[in-house]
C-alpha cells in the first residue's frame, strides 16, 4: 500500500485474550510486527504465534511498557515504526493514517482523542480533566500546541525515534517522549484517533501513580539538557555549528 516498509511494535503484558483481535486487524502490507512480551505468565506469545505465524517475539530488556517500547523499536527494521497497544484500545486499523502523516511530512506522528475525528471510549472524567492540565502545562513549558498528551498511539520514522526519550522506563515516556521530540525541533503532528475500551483483562496503569509520575516527568524535562543530537546515523550534524539545545535540527532521511 505504501513505499515504505512499516514495523508494527506491540508491548504485551498477560494480553492472551485481546491479542486475536489485535492482530487480526493489523494490515497485511505491514513489513513487520514485533511482540514485545514482559514475561507473560498467561499464554500471551504462543497466542500470539497462533494467530499470526509470521510475528517476531523479543522480551524486553527492563521492566515498564517505555523499556517495552525501547526493546521493540531497537529491533525493528522497517523506515517507520508504529507503537500500538496489546489490549485493544488502540486500533490497527488507524495505521494507514499515522504513516500517511509520515509521508506527507512528519518526523512523529501521535494519536489524539480530543481533535475532531478522535474520541475514546475508555477515560473517567477524572483522567480526561488529569490530561487537559498535563496538556496545559506542557504547552506552557515547551511551547508546544498539543491536544492531547498522554495516549500512546505513536508513529515515527526509525530514524527520528531516538527523540521518543525511549530511555525511560516507565508510564512518563509516552508524555515525556513527545515534548521531548518537539524541543528537538523535530515536526511533531496529531492526528485523530479512537480509544477502545480494553478487549479483556484489567488495565496495567493505576491512575493517580502514573499521574504523579507523569507530572514529575514533563516538570524534569523541562530543565533537562537534550544531548548534541539524536540517533548519530539519523540526524544531520554541522560539525562546525554551534546548535542550542532547544534549536531545530535538520533531518536527513
Amino acid at each position: 500500500m505504501f513505499d515504505v516498509a512499516v514495523s508494527v511494535v506491540i508491548p504485551a503484558l498477560n494480553e492472551a485474550d485481546s491479542l486475536p483481535l489485535v492482530l487480526g486487524r493489523v494490515p497485511d502490507w505491514v513489513h513487520e510486527v514485533i511482540l514485545v512480551d514482559g514475561y507473560s505468565t498467561d499464554g500471551t506469545v504462543e497466542v500470539a504465534r497462533q494467530v499470526m505465524q509470521r510475528i517476531r517475539v523479543i522480551y524486553q530488556d527492563a521492566n515498564g511498557k517505555g523499556a517495552a517500547l525501547r526493546t521493540g523499536v531497537a529491533a525493528a527494521t522497517g523506515d517507520i515504526v508504529v507503537m500500538l497497544d496489546a489490549d485493544g484500545s488502540t486500533d490497527p486499523a488507524e495505521v494507514p493514517a499515522f504513516v500517511g502523516a509520515l509521508l506527507a511530512g512528519a518526523d512523529i506522528v501521535k494519536g489524539s482523542r480530543f481533535v475532531q475525528g478522535g474520541g475514546t471510549a475508555d477515560m473517567p472524567r477524572i483522567r480526561q480533566l488529569a490530561n487537559w492540565g498535563f496538556v496545559v502545562i506542557a504547552n506552557a513549558l515547551f511551547r508546544t500546541q498539543f491536544s492531547d498528551i498522554t495516549y500512546g498511539y505513536r508513529a515515527a520514522w526509525r530514524h527520528c525515534a531516538d527523540a521518543l526519550a525511549l530511555e525511560i522506563d516507565g508510564w512518563e515516556n509516552e508524555s515525556v517522549g513527545n515534548v521531548r521530540a518537539a524541543r528537538f525541533g523535530l515536526k511533531v503532528v496529531e492526528v485523530a484517533s479512537f480509544e477502545h475500551r480494553r478487549v479483556a483483562g484489567e488495565a496495567k496503569l493505576r491512575a493517580v501513580p502514573a499521574g504523579w509520575v507523569i507530572l514529575k516527568g514533563i516538570l524534569a524535562e523541562r530543565w533537562k539538557k537534550l544531548p548534541a543530537r539524536i540517533g548519530a546515523a539519523a540526524l544531520a550534524a554541522d560539525a562546525n555549528a554551534e546548535v542550542a539545545p532547544e534549536a531545530s535540527m535538520a533531518l536527513t532521511k
